[in-house]
């Protein structure tokens, strides 16, 4: 199949990593910028999740049921899509509860330096868990249809540099070292490429319409929880007006007019 071919897997790979890049980028504004801007950090946080909302309702659950139409009937398509959908939120609900995500939420000062190095290592661990199914997440999207795929990691790009900045920071002022820093972010970074390795692995043997299916459905389920459960939210303690709607809107919008013109 087309979507098996070797510059296809390269090309996912690829956007895989740009998107998990922007992690250390976070850890480069911890280091080099004097003040940052709350307001602007809460629209882009609402511009992604705004982004993964849209990109998963609109397109990526309709592949779930385009997958299971070629297999089944219209009508049990759409319920196994639906099933599928919930099955990705239950996932990331229970990641979520396994370890939580101090997305945004560790900031210097709350204790010794000891105990900031530890809130700074249990960041990194949390994000990287959730590194794991994102990356996973964009290199299948990319892999099926580079124009969702590169969509969906632009917005998981966008929410990757707070994450960074989480990670950074109370290793920063529990070590002084930037280079710790940064090495931190670009440990929990990598994960989502070698997630999306690790769980292409286990799945190429058995890759096809259903597995797709099943995959894009949970894909939408756990993006959506992501922006509702994390994006949002945080956006909103940000903001000092209407920055997360705006935002929100923004991104939905942007989605919209990517797909629109390479449809």
């Amino acid at each position: 199949m087309e979507w098996l071919s070797g510059n296809n897997f390269l090309l996912a790979l690829a956007v895989c990593a740009a998107a998990a890049l922007s992690t250390v980028i976070g850890s480069l504004f911890v280091i080099f910028s004097r003040e940052p801007n709350p307001r602007l950090l809460a629209f882009g946080l609402a511009f992604s999740g705004g982004a993964m909302v849209y990109v998963s309702l609109v397109e990526i659950f309709w592949k779930a049921d385009a997958g299971f139409a070629a297999l089944h009937d219209p009508r049990t398509a759409y319920v196994y899509a639906t099933l599928a959908f919930f099955a990705g939120v239950l996932v990331l609900m229970a990641v979520d509860r396994w370890m939580p995500n101090p997305h945004a939420a560790i900031t210097p000062g709350n204790g010794g330096d000891e105990h900031i190095k530890r809130l700074g290592v249990l960041a990194a661990l949390a994000i990287t868990a959730h590194n794991l199914p994102e990356g996973l997440a964009t290199f299948l999207a990319t892999l099926d249809n580079p124009v969702v795929g590169i969509s969906l990691a632009a917005a998981i790009a966008i929410h990757n540099i707070p994450e960074g900045v989480s990670i950074a920071i109370p290793i920063y002022y529990a070590t002084g070292s930037k280079r710790k820093a940064v090495i931190a972010t670009v440990l929990s970074a990598l994960a989502e490429p070698v997630g999306a390795l690790i769980g292409y692995a286990i799945l190429a043997p058995f890759l096809g319409p259903a597995v797709f299916a099943v995959v894009f459905g949970m894909i939408a389920g756990a993006m959506v929880f992501l922006a509702l459960d994390e994006l949002l939210p945080t956006a909103k303690r940000y903001a000092q007006g209407h920055e997360t709607v705006y935002g929100m809107v923004t991104g939905m919008a942007a989605l919209a007019a990517s797909l629109v013109l390479f449809k």
